[in-house]
């Protein structure tokens, strides 16, 4: 099939239906609507033909509209409050500054249609204009209530100023293209700068292409307010009910809470373990000892549990070397870290005034270890208000445990 099949059997072209579900209710809060064809043995998707920039421009406006005008005419007569999802292309919407889009919305507003409810949803990376104009244009159409939903962030590496810039109401991370249920670790550091951000400019962060039970945790534990993939639906060409899934997403979600809950339950165990671990072990300290013999002496203490002990005063600057074990589980001094200051590492100051607040230690959250290039914790301790131990614990040892991963 090419593009002039298409056009020639637009009478055939009909919307599809992907709902979208919202994490805090589990109900359905919207459907995206998604041109199909139909064809002898089915229907086919026609996501190549929006996506094919050789075909000419008016023949993909024509069918998007065509799309769009079906798909609102059967949100009018669904009787429940729900969102459309139309996939928009910006650098056509921008070429009239938006105002053919809106007018073809605000026509339906005489038979029942609140402009609240459609969200235009555009691809980031396909926008080939100026940000600035961009930036009017999308401020211009939520001037009338309508929403806006970047797609595909973080597939290709998305620009975070960028979208901080834009303000969309939603962001939508697509997790189809991860293979399986991998997720490496680079991608997971730059969903949670995207977390962030998204809560800083009031955005909900959507999760896209859930295909497995897996991915759905991903998404959860990622802060995704609203899901859709085929793990939850496939598309379909009636609206589905919108409680659809709430029985088995209140069943998985009680396993995922379970597990974390068994997570923190082991941090918390270790925290206790370590604290207890050095505070027997500065008991042993003499006075007279140097930071070098202190971190020695306590290390050897924690053998089976750390790979590197140092001790830092409270502005950041390393006062002792780095005890470090070798492969032959031996102890040895490394003079190469001794007083560089630490303080620009993410929350290293504020671990600082807390312990010096709570007078007890602190677990890091997992993270890859430069010189290890590994994923270990941190546990970091009070020796008192001007000292603070450093305790790096290994993954092997961390994937030997329950709950440390």
């Amino acid at each position: 099939m090419d593009a002039l099949d298409v056009i020639m059997n637009k009478d055939k072209i009909v919307p599809y239906f992907q709902p979208i579900v919202s994490a805090d209710t589990q109900l359905v809060i919207g459907y995206e609507a998604l041109a199909r064809i139909q064809v002898d043995d089915g229907v086919q998707s026609l996501g190549w033909f929006f996506k094919d920039q050789s075909i000419p421009e008016e023949y993909r406006q024509e069918v998007d509209e065509h799309v769009c005008h079906l798909a609102i005419e059967k949100l009018l007569e669904l009787d429940v409050e729900a969102k459309l999802f139309i996939n928009v292309d910006m650098n056509e919407i921008l070429e009239n500054n938006g105002d053919h889009l809106i007018k073809s919305l605000k026509s339906y507003e005489s038979k029942g249609l609140l402009l609240s409810n459609i969200v235009i949803e555009f691809t980031e990376q396909d926008f080939k204009g100026n940000i600035s104009s961009l930036k009017h244009l999308l401020t211009y159409i939520q001037s009338f209530g309508i929403q806006i939903a970047i797609d595909d962030v973080g597939k290709t590496g998305s620009n975070l100023d960028q979208i901080a810039l834009l303000r969309p109401n939603i962001v939508k991370v697509d997790l189809e293209f991860l293979e399986g249920d991998a997720f490496p670790q680079l991608y997971r550091d730059v969903l949670y700068s995207l977390s962030l951000l998204t809560r800083k400019i009031g955005a909900t962060l959507m999760f896209e292409g859930i295909g497995s039970f897996n991915q759905l945790n991903y998404a959860w534990r990622n802060g995704g307010h609203y899901y859709q993939g085929y793990y939850l639906s496939r598309p379909k060409p009636t609206f589905q009910e919108i409680d659809f899934c709430k029985s088995s997403l209140k069943k998985e979600f009680h396993h995922f809470i379970h597990y974390e809950r068994k997570k923190i339950e082991a941090q918390i165990s270790l925290t206790e373990k370590l604290s207890q671990l050095i505070r027997n072990s500065v008991k042993k300290v003499k006075a007279l000892d140097s930071y070098d013999e202190v971190v020695l002496q306590i290390a050897k203490e924690l053998s089976d549990i750390s790979f590197r002990v140092y001790i830092c005063d409270h502005d950041g600057y390393q006062q002792s070397g780095n005890a470090v074990k070798d492969e032959d589980d031996k102890w040895h001094l490394l003079e190469g870290s001794r007083f560089k200051n630490w303080s620009w590492r993410p929350y290293f100051l504020e671990n600082i005034v807390r312990m010096n607040y709570e007078r007890k230690g602190i677990l890091s959250d997992l993270y890859t270890d430069i010189e290890k290039d590994e994923m270990i914790r941190t546990y970091s301790y009070p020796i008192d208000d001007h000292l603070f131990l450093f305790v790096d614990i290994p993954y092997r040892y961390l994937f030997e445990q329950d709950g440390l991963m």
